[in-house]
């Protein structure tokens, strides 16, 4: 099969298309022929040589999102058949013709969704359900701010955000930007290079905050937060470290929070996926999500596809179509 490897940690040209077996599934797992995939940041980060704490080897298979046909069921599947068209969180290995994932890891494709809008999907729901909903606890009425509104994370959150009746804020790096977040629902995107979002936000307050960015967003997010606030925090792409004044967490009984997903346990996954097909998939079905996605590549244009990544310059989400 054709698949995307590291070569070696560095920039996009250490992509390369390489042959490889096709894997075959274990007793719990599915063979997948790959449709789609997504392209997400920690693609980048795993490039690069690291994410999640485990170092990238090289001849390492990207891709932690997919969307494909089921071919061969593990002997202790139960619930899935061959045809059977899903999309699937995996660890590794999605930017190739075929992909092994864990059962439990898969939901269907929703109807009438093409597979690239279906790959679109794992990843960000995934990230976005646990870490602002499980976690953070978001409810209806409550104000909820999300940083790189216009990223596939921010489209996915303020959607769903949105559904539960929240009264959603985001950030962005144009007015361009800021327009396609307020037209998913946000009721006011901060064009961060041009304005404080504190200062413009600071009459409203936040219940949650997810953030992607730290470095001096730290600070900010805390100064933001109502009493009884939450701060979840899945990426610091400005740096990790920060000052801040423990009084204000407990004065205001504060709750600071981060998490990875790749690194967590399949079991941990497993139950996510049950909680996300429970309560997100209802939402897709009746309309209230909708795919944003700003390109398509071809596998061998994978590299290109992470250029673009890495300039931000998209709005939704950048795909693979694999043939």
């Amino acid at each position: 099969m054709k698949a995307v490897v590291v070569t070696q940690p560095g920039g996009p040209e250490v992509l390369r298309e390489q042959e490889k077996p096709t894997p075959e599934p274990a007793p719990n797992q599915l063979l997948l022929k790959v449709h789609a995939a997504g392209v997400n940041r920690p693609d980048v980060f795993l490039r690069k040589g690291k994410y999640g704490g485990a170092p990238t080897e090289p001849g390492m298979v990207l891709g932690l999102e997919i969307a494909g046909e089921v071919v061969k069921v593990g002997g202790e599947v139960p619930r899935w058949n061959p045809g059977d068209a899903v999309c699937a969180l995996v660890a590794q290995g999605g930017y190739a013709e075929y992909a092994v994932v864990d059962a439990r890891h898969c939901l269907p494709v929703p109807a009438g969704w093409s597979f690239e809008e279906a790959a679109s999907l794992p990843e960000t729901v995934f990230t976005v359900w646990h870490n602002v909903f499980q976690k953070g606890q978001l409810k209806s009425g409550e104000n909820f701010l999300v940083h790189g509104g216009s990223s596939g994370i921010g489209i996915t959150a303020i959607q769903l955000a949105v559904a539960i009746g929240a009264n959603v804020f985001a950030t962005a790096g144009s007015d361009e930007k800021c327009q396609a977040c307020e037209d998913l629902g946000a009721t006011r995107c901060i064009n961060y290079k041009t304005h404080d979002f504190e200062a413009e936000l600071k009459a409203e307050g936040m219940d949650v905050i997810l953030d992607m960015i730290g470095g001096d967003y730290i600070a900010k997010n805390i100064r933001l937060l109502r009493s009884d606030g939450r701060l979840e925090f899945i990426n610091a792409m400005q740096g990790p470290v920060a000052e801040i004044n423990v009084m204000d967490l407990m004065t205001r009984r504060l709750t600071l929070s981060g998490s990875t997903l790749r690194p967590r346990s399949a079991e941990f996954k497993a139950e996510l996926a049950a909680d996300i097909e429970k309560h997100v998939w209802p939402l897709l079905a009746a309309g209230k999500f909708k795919p944003i996605i700003y390109k398509v590549f071809l596998l061998s244009e994978v590299a290109e596809a992470h250029r673009l990544m890495e300039s931000s310059a998209h709005i939704g989400k950048i795909m693979l179509r694999i043939d």
